[in-house]
């Protein structure tokens, strides 16, 4: 492209009325003791509105301000290696064990638990029963060739789900088999559009009910137990970080009070997740 000067002229006059925005927010930004918490952490405690229930409750009582950061648990994990967040709350056991083990993260605990399940449209085209195990549920999708919809982003949800696939000996692949590199919520929207199964986790399955024709084909099974833990960023690897603050959410959140609010969370009238801090 060409720059001409009144091109240029435009760009710079643009440039500097974006300054003229910014300059106050950094300003007020400067002028604020208010302690920011960085968390990153799964889409699903954002996309069943859980964040928003409990969030206000521990910035009121530590007068600070939490910035969430809502990816896949394998990103969220990479942003706690970088130093990029305080803390992180994610549902991956063996990536949240080798993150500690790596020197990235401590005092993991444990926080609540809820678990997946295989949602899809009522015509069930694959034939599935409610009580199948996920990798017969799994290989009956594979050998229907039903519409598959992955996330495929290496969040907690999709190293689910390629630890069943890998159970039901298979390596998905054909045009049946579809991933969709977006959060939870946006793949239940693209397989109620497609007509197609996707493993999802209950939170967010119940929070979406109203939105899609979905319905849940496979669950129950001990192997869909889907468990949550939070993780302080280790401040020897990464001396910028919030270690205390993060550490104050962490006591908070596996506290009687944190626990109880986690207990108390309901969308339609269900509980979405079952609190699980050691007392």
């Amino acid at each position: 492209m060409k720059f001409t000067y009144k091109r240029l002229l435009t760009v710079a006059f643009a440039l500097a009325a974006a300054a003229v925005i910014l300059l106050p927010t950094a300003s007020h930004a400067k002028k604020s003791k208010i302690p920011v918490l960085r968390m990153a952490t799964t889409t699903s405690t954002v996309d069943s509105g859980l964040l928003d229930f409990l969030l206000p409750n521990f910035e009121k009582k530590f007068k600070v301000k939490v910035e969430v950061i809502s990816v896949g648990t394998g990103n969220a994990i990479k942003l706690g290696e970088s130093g990029d967040v305080d803390v992180i709350l994610v549902h991956a056991r063996a990536a949240e064990d080798k993150f500690v083990a790596d020197g990235f993260g401590v005092n993991r605990r444990d926080v609540m638990h809820n678990d997946f399940l295989i949602a899809g449209p009522p015509a069930n085209p694959a034939g599935l029963k409610k009580d199948d195990k996920g990798p017969e549920a799994f290989k009956k999708i594979a050998d229907k060739q039903s519409i598959f919809i992955s996330r495929g982003d290496k969040s907690g949800t999709d190293m689910k789900e390629k630890e069943i696939w890998k159970a039901a000996g298979i390596a998905p692949a054909g045009k049946w088999f579809m991933e969709s590199g977006q959060g939870m919520g946006a793949t239940l929207t693209m397989a109620d559009e497609l007509g197609a199964c996707t493993l999802v986790d209950r939170a967010t399955f119940i929070s979406y009910k109203s939105k899609v024709k979905l319905t849940e084909l496979v669950e129950g099974d001990a192997a869909l137990f889907n468990p949550y833990g939070v993780i302080a960023v280790n401040p020897k690897k990464n001396k910028y970080v919030k270690y205390d603050l993060a550490m104050k959410f962490i006591g908070w959140l596996t506290s009687q009070e944190g626990q109880k609010l986690i207990g108390e969370y309901k969308v339609q009238g269900v509980r979405l997740f079952t609190p699980d801090a050691k007392k």
